[in-house]
């Protein structure tokens, strides 16, 4: 093609993959945790919204909090914290949430309610919850109905709060979400104006996708126009993924092998765009069209495949990602490239993940190539044609090439 630059998307020196990028939305209140390998959990719709947690004004009831939080502890799994649903008493006259707890999705008409929540939260648990976004979803009619502005005064409250109860905690600021809609764009630029951004470490957005049955490559869309509206706004934090879209529970069902396939591709994809955390939305719940394990469940085959991405890239360091023809690539294939801690005296090994977006490629093996290792645990030396499908597989190279 006339004028097409060669190469991949983007390349960079040996970066860690940090184990804590692979987060999953706890979606239970119970205090089970997952029982296969993930890096980290978010508490919500887990009976921990502000409503809940102080349902009327100065009574607290930290029991389900307690609970989560000891048993992500004993899991050793950092805690990011998400806060939302104003209580009914903060907030009178304000629309309605859609949880049964009476909560609102206003900012409190006192903010000085709003601080003392903070302060009681990060006071009782410093040291025990790793992060907090400063709220769950914006702009949104079921989750924050203020103005940006009004919610990057609270950013810059609660950020004050919690530097001092604890200045070791990470600080997410609320993650945006509708992101493809100029007004959620709008909203983002108008967060960043009045300041919001100057206090965080790090800036929550919803990188889902756009209508039901999109594949998670259609995410890097998203991910432009997000950097394009964060260029606009003049600020360029890391990035967390927290979430998705209202309409989940309403998308298709999967079947097993396309939810294998979704699920690491998730956390792939989260790799190529360079976000530094990503959440799956959700575990322990059941009423979505993936699910990874159900509370008291055994893990699916697709939190199966989830592990075996994170067993691959134990220790990983990414140097590369790109697809089809600029990276000389089949149409319709993806990759990251990796460097891997090779076996006691033989030093790192270069490896590369590889999948399709649809259907079935093949292509010659790359040179060097030595395991082919896929989803299921199987692993077969490389053949000199490689199938590639939507199921991402481990090509690792042997040592020294």
């Amino acid at each position: 093609m006339a004028g097409e630059v060669r190469g991949p998307a983007w390349s960079q020196p040996l970066t860690q993959v940090a184990a804590g990028f692979y987060g999953v939305t706890i979606n239970s209140s119970s205090g089970a945790m997952p029982t296969f390998r993930v890096g980290g959990i978010r508490l919500w719709d887990s009976g921990t919204l502000w409503s809940l947690l102080e349902p009327a004004r100065n009574k607290f009831d930290w029991t389900i909090l307690d609970r989560l939080v000891g048993s992500a502890h004993r899991a050793n799994l950092p805690v990011l914290y998400t806060f939302g649903g104003t209580p009914q008493w903060a907030a009178p006259n304000a629309p309605l949430g859609p949880y049964p707890d009476g909560s609102r999705t206003a900012p409190p008409d006192d903010l000085k309610d709003w601080v003392r929540f903070v302060k009681a939260v990060a006071t009782r648990y410093a040291g025990r919850i790793d992060a907090y976004e400063m709220w769950a979803f914006a702009p949104s009619p079921h989750f924050y109905t203020g103005d940006a502005a009004t919610l990057a005064r609270m950013t810059q409250q609660a950020a004050a709060v919690i530097r001092r109860a604890d200045p070791a905690a990470t600080l997410v600021c609320p993650s945006i979400g509708n992101l493809w809609e100029p007004a959620s764009q709008q909203f983002l630029l108008d967060f960043a104006a009045a300041g919001g951004y100057q206090v965080c470490d790090a800036a929550g957005v919803k990188l889902a996708p756009q209508h039901d049955g999109d594949t998670p490559e259609s995410l890097v869309r998203l991910a432009a126009v997000i950097d394009r509206t964060f260029h606009e706004a003049g600020v360029h934090p890391r990035l967390w993924s927290t979430g998705t879209v209202y309409r989940i529970p309403q998308d298709h069902k999967l079947d097993q092998a396309h939810a294998i396939a979704y699920a690491v591709r998730f956390y792939l994809i989260g790799m190529y765009v360079r976000y530094d955390r990503m959440y799956f939305y959700n575990w322990g719940g059941t009423k979505i069209p993936l699910v990874l394990q159900a509370v008291g469940g055994p893990p699916t085959a697709a939190a199966h495949a989830v592990d075996t991405l994170q067993r691959w890239l134990t220790g990983a360091r990414i140097t590369s990602c790109g697809h089809s023809s600029p990276d000389g690539l089949p149409a319709q294939v993806w990759q990251c490239q990796f460097v891997l801690d090779g076996a006691a005296g033989q030093g790192p090994v270069r490896a590369i993940v590889r999948w399709t977006e649809s259907g079935t490629a093949s292509m010659p093996a790359d040179r060097g190539a030595g395991t082919l290792r896929f989803l299921d645990g199987r692993a077969m030396p490389a053949p000199q044609t490689l199938q590639i499908t939507e199921q991402p597989v481990l090509i690792t190279m042997q040592p020294g090439r």
